[in-house]
């Protein structure tokens, strides 16, 4: 009982996998046969860089031109020779010439379509080949089944590599089931399906190749993509962290300053006692509403800052030596130069500029190793200007996967302040970082107004 069960499961399941194959060989080749499905050109990309630009766009045509080149070869080598041998004969040997000729040219536009085409033709052929032997070796004839490969290849080349063999399967049995009608025996029929199962084959695994290589390059940039995306959220969420510390503490401040003001005049006016009372609830919300946002960035990275003192101040250019003094233990020749009369800046924009110069020595450690750093701080009028440069590495780098990730967040930070950067590489084989923060009189009023205090 258990063998009969099992023998008609095993039966089901290969009724099941036999059904699936017919359905796929009616999608492939029958539904929709003749649709609508041209060739696009080459991307410009593949386009050979010896070609001129003035030839490049029509180069990009270059396999059409090939497939209707060889089309029109089939059609004068069938035609003329007949027509030679026969005038008589025109009307049918023009007809026949261009069954076996068009199909080519057909997989261009309607790949499937084609196939069905090119073995009418092949079929056709054989019939002449049985019932008038003397023109069997005629090109017209003899040229049937070496278009049709051809044909068959370009199909698989154009579609799907499964194609190959529901389209060998269809040609040989077909051409089969037609030797033994017509009584011509199978002849050289098996030599020929061997041959033209391997080159299907081949055909296949190329296309096969091309598409898992398509694949491969979107996948790769669609990591790329959202690495980048990620990049560029990390650094932003680690800008509102630093902005947050220096926020907070103005807040704070002004909230201490506004509950401790009626304490230092005598007999306050209940007026000013109410507005400073505003003032500090006002300032004691806005703290509140900033931790909160700050606390949904945090929660996505809760230890991203779990290694530093959360009541640590933050950096500013004041204390670049102790990071100039850092990356020289580290093995980086590093000089700075400072032009212009060093003045107080806002926080915002002392801490982008520090972090720029730290990224971009650490940017030099990572990818320039032995080789020597500058950075440049200047204080002009409008703002500051910062220059990051470093020579010709002396070793080769050891593979860093945040290559390029600096460089975004640094332009974040420049851009959000609305200042301009650039970043590229040297004549000399080194790394330039330059960058241009504006600073208007108001935010620098402000801040020496709030260093004083």
């Amino acid at each position: 009982m258990n063998d009969t069960t099992q023998t008609q499961s095993t039966l089901r399941s290969e009724a099941r996998i036999a059904r699936g194959a017919l359905h796929r060989l009616r999608q492939d080749l029958f539904v929709g046969a003749f649709a609508f499905r041209p060739m696009p050109p080459l991307e410009s990309a593949k386009v050979p860089r010896l070609v001129p630009k003035r030839l490049r766009h029509w180069a990009r045509w270059l396999p059409h031109f090939a497939v209707g080149f060889f089309s029109a070869c089939v059609f004068l080598l069938t035609f003329t020779d007949s027509y030679l041998s026969g005038p008589l004969r025109g009307v049918l040997v023009a007809g026949f010439s261009l069954l076996v000729a068009i199909p080519p040219v057909l997989t261009l536009f309607r790949p499937v379509g084609a196939f069905w085409l090119s073995l009418g033709a092949f079929l056709l052929s054989m019939c002449a080949h049985a019932f008038a032997p003397m023109y069997g070796t005629t090109p017209i004839v003899s040229s049937a089944y070496p278009t049709h490969l051809v044909v068959m290849a370009l199909v698989v080349l154009r579609t799907r590599p499964r194609l190959a063999v529901e389209m060998w399967l269809v040609t040989f049995g077909v051409a089969g089931v037609l030797s033994m009608l017509i009584g011509s025996g199978s002849g050289d029929l098996p030599s020929v399906a061997f041959f033209s199962g391997v080159l299907l084959v081949s055909a296949a695994a190329v296309r096969a190749w091309r598409e898992e290589r398509r694949q491969v390059v979107e996948t790769q940039t669609v990591t790329a993509e959202e690495r980048s995306r990620r990049t560029l959220l990390e650094e932003r969420a680690l800008i509102a962290r630093e902005l947050h510390d220096v926020v907070a503490h103005h807040m704070s401040v002004i909230a201490i300053q506004a509950e401790a003001a009626p304490y230092r005049v005598e007999n306050t006016p209940p007026e000013l006692a109410t507005s400073f009372a505003t003032i500090r609830e006002n300032a004691v919300a806005a703290l509140t509403e900033l931790r909160r946002i700050l606390g949904v960035v945090r929660s996505a990275d809760p230890d991203a800052f779990a290694e530093s003192d959360p009541e640590a101040p933050q950096p500013t250019l004041a204390t670049l030596d102790s990071l100039l003094d850092s990356v020289r233990s580290a093995g980086l020749n590093v000089e700075a130069v400072v032009t212009g009369a060093p003045r107080p800046l806002p926080q915002g924009v002392e801490l982008s500029a520090y972090r720029i110069v730290q990224e971009g020595l650490s940017n030099a450690l990572r990818h320039s190793p032995g080789a020597d750093a500058r950075v440049e701080i200047s204080y002009v009028l409008g703002g500051i200007g910062l220059r990051i440069v470093n020579g010709r590495p002396s070793r080769l780098a050891k593979p860093s996967p945040g290559a390029g990730h600096g460089v975004l967040g640094m332009r974040e930070r420049v851009q959000m302040l609305g200042g301009e950067m650039t970043a590229d590489h040297t004549e000399d084989g080194g790394f330039e970082v330059a960058a241009f923060i504006p600073v208007g009189s108001a935010a620098g009023e402000a801040a020496t107004g709030g260093n004083q205090a």
